[in-house]
């Protein structure tokens, strides 16, 4: 069932869902997520079942703001805070120490915990009105079976999981890939996940240097499991196959006209920056943009529609090795693995 989510009255009945400890669909800027009370593990637990994900693989828990991040944080380091000064409302997803007793199902059962806040305003609104009545959080990975692709409407959201489900809607995704994730556990920012912010942007912010997962081998705790971080997910029903655009090119000049399917259908999704094409009507066309706001915005909404179409096959132009495209990159790498 899918409520606007301007209207007060979706909001309320969301909240009525969330105490009842029933599952519910709500917006945020990266994508949709499947939302829960964060602190009631039994409504938590129903996530991992109508995902099926591992009840080992932790969740991101939603929070209005600051605040609430203390009640489930049991330490916020200083570079930590700094980071959520600066770029909290948004896509920033901090793994902190947890607060013993409190978020376990969440937490996948780790002593750590994923902690953000979203700056979609349906998702500031739920949140505030959860926090009035008691709700300190909103654990809420996306809104997909695990693995799959992420969605960024509330109607994609509805062909995960039926009509059965509430779900908020507040419009398509603005920033469309899911949130940079900030291991603040080791003594000094890591990164978990590349997103919309820049690990240039983290370093300015917290004064400190961000570091990859491969240079902190040397320290002696061990790297917290996050979401979205295995080597395959955000996959699509089509196999995904990375190419640089030279080689995209060479192969459908060799595959000519013959690229259809026995009943008509494209057998080819093509998703290429342009300069690229097909003498073939069996190969399904939707350009990249040239800016990585912009794809990423669009990325899954292409992967989904390239399925409804039903391609065998979706060819990626491997997009530009910069920071700006290193989120978009990230996604494509393991919906390709």
């Amino acid at each position: 069932m899918i409520l606007p989510g301007n209207a007060s009255e979706s909001i309320a009945a969301c909240v009525d869902a969330v105490r009842a400890g029933r599952l519910f669909g709500l917006p945020t800027e990266t994508v949709y997520g499947l939302g829960a009370d964060a602190d009631n593990d039994a409504a938590v637990a129903q996530i991992f079942v109508a995902k099926g994900r591992p009840a080992d693989h932790p969740l991101i828990v939603h929070v209005a703001d600051a605040t609430a991040a203390a009640h489930y944080a049991a330490h916020i380091p200083d570079f930590a805070a700094a980071l959520m000064a600066a770029f909290w409302p948004g896509p920033l997803t901090l793994i902190l120490p947890r607060r013993p007793g409190v978020a376990a199902a969440a937490a996948g059962g780790q002593g750590s915990i994923g902690l953000r806040c979203p700056s979609h305003p349906v998702a500031q609104a739920l949140l505030k009105a959860c926090a009035a009545v008691g709700v300190w959080g909103v654990a809420a990975p996306s809104a997909n079976q695990f693995g799959r692709v992420s969605p960024t409407t509330a109607e994609h959201v509805a062909g995960e999981f039926g009509d059965d489900l509430l779900i908020l809607d507040g419009g398509p995704c603005s920033v469309g890939i899911e949130s940079i994730i900030i291991d603040c556990t080791r003594g000094q920012p890591v990164l978990l996940r590349p997103g919309a912010i820049t690990t240039d942007q983290v370093q300015a912010a917290c004064g400190l240097r961000v570091l990859q997962k491969d240079e902190v081998t040397a320290l002696a705790q061990a790297a917290p499991k996050a979401s979205g971080t295995l080597a395959s997910h955000y996959a699509p029903r089509a196999k995904v196959r990375l190419m640089v655009a030279p080689a995209l090119q060479t192969a459908l000049d060799l595959l000519g006209h013959d690229t259809g399917q026995a009943d008509g259908r494209p057998a080819i999704g093509l998703y290429c920056r342009g300069g690229t094409g097909s003498p073939s009507r069996h190969v399904l066309y939707r350009r990249m943009p040239d800016d990585a706001v912009s794809a990423a915005q669009q990325l899954f909404a292409v992967l989904r529609d390239f399925d409804a179409q039903g391609v065998q096959v979706i060819w990626i132009e491997t997009p530009p090795d910069t920071p700006a495209w290193a989120g978009v990159c990230d996604r494509l790498q393991r919906a390709a693995s």
